[in-house]
């Protein structure tokens, strides 16, 4: 791990209501499972709430480790300034962070917004990083030194439990996933059948292997590997799953068994996604696809060996447009399922 000197937070008293700001997006949220982790194992009675959007409360809500969930429709934020409505709702969130009498609060998000809402906590340990943009860094009382540029996200939020105490191990995800979530996903597959489960989506466009490719290697899997090829992700990406011979579960759970699909899965071969890092979280075979993006940044954590990617001069060139795309469009299908058989051989 990359150590970074970290000044250590002291408090006259443990804290007995912390307050966690990491609202978005999944893999973001993911990396910072650990952070409350070290926070449960090291202040085991106090009451820890999580601020998050709809959109990422699966993986929060019913965690064992997590007293409370606060949602926040990051969304509407901008709109409130003009909008009666949400600037009610705005009203009512505000009210309740000042209620929830936080004494620590861990902005993990680090914008504008996130530091805003921090400080309207009242909250008097409010603890954000050095390199945090949009002027966040304002409403904070202490600044974790980080650098976004340099660090993967874990390290950076790992950084931050070491400056409250908490140490940086162990490094661990748990997720709130529970046997009805596992019966639910198991009623949508064939009984006893070993699967891959593909990941098409992505939030950039750049960031997406070809669907063909997705396509070819469903084939591969079934014809050489015995799988049946599942595909997952968003209702959105059923435009993705529609073009490949499998089973499309795309849109049909939700975050909670979602990560109970991937927990079987024999392999996962996904595009640099929120789920890809839920599947590198669970310690699957996997095969993270990358072009535009630094792995080394925002890779599945402690996974490197699973990155499968080019390397061409233009990449990361962490671009939501490209005329030519390369650095994925040459990774071809018989690579991909070359690569799948060598990690399923590893892990067998």
């Amino acid at each position: 791990m990359q150590q970074v000197e970290t000044p250590e937070i002291s408090f006259a008293s443990p804290p007995q209501r912390i307050l966690i700001i990491k609202p978005s997006a999944i893999g973001d949220v993911v990396h910072a499972l650990p952070v409350l982790n070290l926070l449960r194992k090291r202040f085991p009675t106090a009451h820890i709430s999580w601020l998050v959007t709809p959109t990422c409360s699966g993986l929060l809500e019913g965690h064992p480790q997590l007293d409370e969930v606060i949602l926040f429709q990051r969304g509407r934020f901008g709109t409130s300034w003009w909008n009666p409505k949400v600037l009610a709702e705005m009203w009512r969130l505000n009210r309740r962070l000042r209620r929830g009498q936080f004494d620590l609060v861990l902005d993990l998000q680090g914008l504008l917004r996130s530091g805003y809402l921090s400080w309207k906590t009242g909250a008097p340990v409010r603890v954000g990083f050095t390199d945090a943009r949009e002027l966040s860094w304002i409403f904070h009382t202490h600044r974790v030194p980080a650098d976004l540029r340099t660090q993967h996200a874990v390290y950076r939020y790992l950084q931050m439990s070491r400056a409250i105490g908490c140490g940086d191990e162990p490094v661990e995800f748990h997720f709130p996933t529970d046997d009805a979530d596992r019966k639910a996903v198991a009623a949508m597959l064939p009984e006893n059948k070993p699967y891959a489960v593909l990941l098409p989506g992505s939030n950039w466009p750049t960031k997406r292997w070809p669907t063909a490719y997705f396509a070819e290697l469903a084939d591969g899997l079934r014809r050489r590997l015995g799988l049946e090829p599942v595909i997952a992700g968003s209702a959105g990406d059923n435009r993705f799953a529609e073009q490949i011979n499998g089973i499309n579960l795309c849109g049909k759970t939700n975050l909670r068994q979602l990560v109970a699909l991937l927990e079987k899965a024999r392999i996962v071969i996904a595009n640099d996604s929120g789920p890809m890092h839920i599947a590198a979280a669970l310690g699957r075979p996997l095969i993270a696809l990358y072009g535009p993006t630094d792995f080394n940044l925002t890779g599945p954590y402690g996974r490197d060996d699973t990155v499968m990617r080019l390397g061409l001069p233009c990449s990361p060139c962490l671009k939501r447009r490209c005329v030519h795309q390369s650095c994925l469009r040459w990774i071809h299908s018989d690579a991909a399922l070359e690569r799948a058989e060598k990690e399923l051989a590893s892990s067998s």
